[in-house]
């Protein structure tokens, strides 16, 4: 078996190599712990006749190790610099395919019917830049990818709001739109000490298992989502005020007070003490009412 990139010697000898400095703006941490990223393919429960989809692969680190797993693994890397270096650390592993690309801007579906046409299930697992850890999983969530399991690691803050329950501090319209797509679970705490230059944060580990249907049906998902987003704006504001702002002059407060009480929502509640059946309850009351997006 081909050395591990991830280790402190490997990672800082390939990137003496080829003369690689950080860009701030691209959010690069490269993690230098080979246990960690076996644990991240472990959670992810990748099997030898799945096909993976990886984010951000830098130099490679935890590419090789889903590579050693996979039948198929397809990395998305945005920095036209680390392209050489890929095709380098990953020469052992033909399987793997590198596409510079931003993946926000990748038709995901098309690009797995594409490439995984033999391979039974996919995942998706990435060492995700901070900077845009929301605007890439929700691209994939509401892409309609049919993976199975999604495994990252993300900033722990942006972690515990992907698994918050109603009525906790990190609740908040992101845990709704995630968990309306996936169940969310943080598998572990990562100290900052795994990466190479280190972060100012906590890191984590969250695995997200795609749901085959959402948990609640709603008239319009598109309002949904807009209804959950305006519940939250104001955090300290109650939902009567909040739904005011979002629904406009149009409403007098006691308008939307009587639509609430038509579906015993009680007003002076705020949005983070709301479930998601509640949210759905109320989104649908509010669609029928309004008749608009």
């Amino acid at each position: 078996m081909n050395k591990d990139i991830a280790t402190p010697l490997r990672t800082k000898a390939i990137l003496n190599q080829y003369g690689f400095s950080f860009k701030k703006s691209l959010g690069q941490n490269f993690v230098i712990d080979a246990q960690l990223l076996e644990n991240i393919v472990e959670t992810a429960d990748v099997r030898e006749q799945d096909g993976v989809i990886e984010v951000g692969p830098g130099i490679g680190a935890l590419t090789e190790q889903v590579a050693r797993k996979a039948k198929k693994v397809l990395a998305f890397e945005i920095d036209q610099r680390l392209i050489p270096v890929l095709k380098d650390t990953l020469q052992p592993y033909p399987h793997v395919s590198v596409i510079n690309q931003d993946v926000l801007k990748a038709d995901l579906p098309a690009i797995i019917q594409e490439h995984f046409t033999q391979v039974e299930r996919v995942h998706i697992v990435a060492n995700l830049p901070y900077y845009i850890t929301t605007p890439i999983l929700m691209h994939i969530l509401q892409s309609g990818v049919p993976y199975t399991n999604l495994v990252v690691m993300v900033q722990k803050e942006v972690a515990d709001r992907l698994a918050a329950v109603p009525g906790t501090k990190s609740y908040g319209s992101l845990s709704i739109a995630v968990q309306y797509f996936a169940q969310a679970k943080v598998v572990k705490t990562v100290p900052k000490s795994v990466f190479i230059p280190q972060p100012h944060v906590e890191s984590a580990i969250i695995k997200l298992e795609r749901r085959e249907q959402p948990p609640v049906v709603v008239r319009s998902e598109s309002y949904f989502f807009k209804v959950v987003k305006a519940s939250f704006a104001q955090r300290r504001k109650t939902l009567v005020n909040n739904l005011q702002s979002f629904l406009g002059q149009s409403y007098s407060k006691s308008d939307i007070q009587d639509m609430l009480d038509a579906v015993h929502i009680d007003g002076k509640r705020r949005g983070e003490s709301l479930t998601m059946d509640e949210f759905a309850t109320l989104s649908d009351a509010l669609y029928q009412h309004t008749g608009s997006e």
